[in-house]
């Protein structure tokens, strides 16, 4: 059973454990988006998938069987952590804690509750494109629901962040010596998830009209987060090398790797959508490139992110040891996104351009790593949720 009434021991940061959920149930939907056939639609549905089901060779058939269960499973857990993070943060709203937490640096948290609601708009998308018969014929109209869904859960961020920058700008209180990690950046996670999400009928849409209004949306909203990332990222790492990093939030290095997957999702659906939508020529030499660009980035904030978590101890202490945070939820998202945009890396860079060839030896020998990225993700979302959520959690679930 999950802990209740947590009162001033609440955090908003423990939403990014239905963050990782999700995120973890649409990358088991990612082997099924690449390598199951679907000609007839951008994204595989029921009507692609039963056929496997039900008349596919043994192997195939276990294989699906087991993304289809791990996809339904992890949505739930992500629908069932929504919901307790919402009754939990009501309460917390009547406690003393909220409101020294708005009037701290801790107030960007906050961003964490648009994007979860992002990441559940995605889940609701996958889990009806696969479990829903004949829903891909109506997915037109449900088109413009989508984008005013995505609207509002942008708006939603941009009141909580407009508060916050507000307060910020008005008062001139925010403590750089407590800005010693990458914790702001989470507003630029979510604006990145809103606009990705816009992205995808602006990509996949066969009316040119909702093509415009999702691109041009997912580019407002990109803008939002690359104007606020070169801010954020600035001031942060100069508040690191002065103070020193913080020991509980050195997670938030790795926040980068999921930014620049949302983004370059986003990209990659852009330029799709702009050349079914207007018929731009699609440059398959470029998707190399830029696929290529941010795996790069993301492997290097992976790389120095891993050093500097293994000399601070920081995986003995928060995943094995006597210490816990919320913010370690922040492990969660990059291990799914490295998986993610590897395999959109893979997808659109290399098979591609014909670099590799689909189901070779060499697929598989590229596809290893990232399997095992996500497997050791699957499993640290676990042991955190045991340490931190279980009512058998012992002691108290945080470090300040």
């Amino acid at each position: 059973m999950i802990r209740r009434n947590l009162g001033t021991e609440y955090n908003p940061l423990y939403f990014l454990a239905s963050l990782g959920a999700g995120g973890l149930s649409v990358s088991f939907f990612i082997y099924l988006m690449f390598m199951v056939e679907h000609p007839d639609t951008p994204m595989p549905t029921f009507h692609h998938v039963m056929p496997l089901l039900t008349a596919g060779a043994p192997l195939v058939r276990g294989l699906v069987a087991l993304a289809l269960v791990l996809i339904a499973v992890l949505a739930f857990l992500h629908f069932r952590l929504l919901a307790w993070n919402i009754g939990e943060y009501r309460r917390f709203r009547g406690t003393g804690a909220f409101g020294r937490l708005r009037a701290s640096n801790a107030e960007v948290t906050l961003m964490a509750i648009p994007l979860t609601l992002a990441m559940s708009i995605n889940v609701m998308f996958v889990l009806g494109a696969l479990f829903v018969p004949r829903l891909w014929s109506m997915v037109e109209y449900l088109f413009p629901f989508a984008i005013a869904g995505f609207l509002v859960v942008g708006l939603y961020a941009l009141r909580i962040y407009s508060d916050y920058f507000a307060r910020l700008v008005i008062r001139g209180d925010f403590d750089f010596g407590r800005n010693n990690d990458l914790g702001q950046m989470v507003a630029i996670f979510a604006f990145a998830m809103v606009s990705v999400g816009l992205a995808a009928p602006g990509a996949m849409s066969h009316q040119i009209t909702v093509n415009a209004v999702g691109i041009f949306f997912s580019i407002l909203f990109a803008a939002i987060a690359v104007i606020l990332a070169l801010i954020k990222l600035v001031l942060g790492v100069q508040s690191i090398l002065r103070h020193g990093i913080a020991e509980a939030s050195s997670p938030t290095l790795w926040i980068v790797i999921p930014i620049l997957t949302l983004l370059g999702i986003a990209l990659v659906r852009m330029t799709m959508g702009l050349h079914h939508g207007f018929q731009a020529p699609l440059s398959r030499p470029g998707l190399f490139v830029l696929t290529s660009s941010i795996l790069a980035i993301q492997l290097l904030f992976g790389g120095l992110g891993y050093v500097v978590m293994k000399r601070l101890n920081y995986f003995g202490d928060y995943l094995h040891g006597d210490k816990r945070h919320p913010g370690s939820y922040a492990l969660i998202c990059p291990g799914v996104a490295l998986f993610v945009f590897g395999m959109f890396f893979i997808a659109f860079g290399l098979i591609g351009n014909g670099l590799v060839e689909k189901f070779s030896p060499a697929y598989f020998l590229l596809l290893a790593p990232l399997v095992f990225i996500q497997a050791k993700t699957f499993l640290t979302l676990f042991r955190l949720n045991r340490r931190l959520l279980w009512q058998s959690a012992p002691g108290p679930a945080v470090v300040p």
